[in-house]
């Protein structure tokens, strides 16, 4: 999903500032404003409202102690790429007026960097190792709302729901973990809204994504140490095979083309099991993976499938005869496979298009993406139309309130579900 840029290209910063601060004294009155904010801001205002936040009053910010924020600081892979993130981000953002932070999935500030003067205005407002800063505690920020829609974006002036932050600009992205697609936390450069620059949201992907392909190359070493091990074995084994390790991700294979990584059964045991896209396989406890031996002779697939749109992230569950497994799911993914849901009948390339994008033009960008998804679900979807095969029971688990029904999605049918007052 594309970044979220605060400021159009050729916008007077100043002017902009002041129209904002406009509508938000507006807004905050009750009164309709004049004008409006990013559709990005405006849900985030709304979550915030529906928390009870203050907008006028300073945030109390909850805080980790220090012990809880080494635990994290230990737990979290963000931590074999600080380096990277902290050289990247300080070279190019000016430390001198910026402060640097990396927070965790749940909103933990776990570093942060900047000059003496930077850090003691970012501590007022409570941009402190240890804070939690989400959007119920502290309204919308580059951090927390960044948290919710799960991509870059800038937070500009008045955009902060809370009014003591609006001489801030903030500046995030998010990290992945390249090997199962979980959200890893969020990289933020913060200072003074007069420095708000579109290069800044440049920066922070950028490095976002260089933190994402250091994860990546390190998993790649261990996918090779795994393919050594299995490659001798695969050549005796006289049958349609491959080796995957512990996530799915193929190491070696033999007798079949093979994709770059197949879906194991949540809790993964030895037996016979449902594998996407192979179908029957049977699964053997290898090292540090799985020995997957492919069955010729597949029983019924699977017959009920769940989408979990309450989990963050959303996942996709299948339950088959040989048991359940679960599929982590990107906020596009969950967005196509919940407008699929929704639909029976099926879509056209054209018709997903306009749902998704608002026009029939993007046929290209659907086919790519649904044939990547086809390719991680196998059977599951079929296309021509694309569709939850028609012999699955399927079903969706919704948020209790519909404002939090898949906060990063843009699609009108979701926005116009997200915008009723219940279900």
């Amino acid at each position: 999903m594309r970044p979220e840029c605060a400021l159009s290209a050729g916008c007077d910063p100043r002017r902009h500032a002041r129209r904002l601060s406009g509508i938000w004294d507006e807004s905050m009155a009750g009164r309709r404003p004049r004008g409006r904010m990013r559709p990005v801001i405006a849900d985030s205002w709304r979550r915030a409202r529906r928390s009870g936040l203050d907008p006028w009053a300073r945030p109390e910010v909850p805080r980790a102690d220090p012990d809880d924020v080494e635990r994290r600081r230990k737990l979290t892979r963000l931590g074999e790429v600080l380096e990277l993130l902290s050289l990247g981000l300080a070279s190019c953002a000016d430390m001198g007026v910026h402060v640097m932070t990396i927070v965790d999935d749940e909103g933990h500030v776990l570093w942060r960097e900047g000059s003496p003067a930077v850090r003691r205005r970012a501590d007022k407002a409570g941009l402190i190792v240890g804070s939690r800063l989400l959007e119920t505690a502290v309204g919308t920020t580059g951090v927390g709302t960044a948290l919710v829609v799960q991509r870059p974006l800038q937070v500009f002036a008045a955009e902060h729901f809370v009014h003591s932050l609006h001489p801030w600009v903030c500046t995030a992205a998010p990290v992945r973990d390249p090997v199962d697609g979980r959200l890893l936390g969020v990289v933020d450069v913060s200072g003074p809204a007069a420095t708000v620059h579109p290069s800044t949201l440049a920066l922070v992907c950028s490095m976002a994504k260089h933190a994402e392909a250091a994860l990546r190359s390190a998993h790649r070493d261990a996918v090779e140490q795994l393919r050594g091990v299995a490659a001798p074995l695969l050549a005796r084994i006289g049958q349609s095979a491959m080796v995957a390790d512990r996530n799915g991700w193929v190491a070696a294979a033999t007798g079949v083309l093979p994709p770059d990584r197949v879906l194991l059964p949540e809790a993964p045991r030895a037996g016979v099991a449902h594998v996407p896209p192979l179908g029957w396989c049977q699964l053997e406890p290898l090292f540090d993976g799985w020995l997957i031996r492919i069955e010729r002779d597949e029983p019924d697939g699977p017959t009920t499938v769940r989408l979990d749109l309450r989990a963050a992230p959303p996942v996709l569950v299948a339950i088959t005869p040989s048991g359940t497994w679960r599929y982590a799911l990107s906020p596009r993914q969950a967005e196509v496979l919940f407008l699929l849901a929704r639909s029976p009948g099926g879509y056209s390339a054209a018709e997903l298009s306009a749902d998704l994008y608002g026009d029939t033009g993007h046929t290209v960008a659907i086919r790519s993406q649904l044939s990547r998804l086809r390719a991680r679900l196998g059977s599951l979807i079929s296309h021509r139309p694309y569709r939850f095969h028609p012999t699955l029971e399927v079903s969706c688990d919704l948020p209790d309130d519909p404002a939090d029904l898949l906060p990063a999605a843009t699609a009108g049918p979701v926005r116009e579900l997200r915008a009723q007052p219940s279900w």
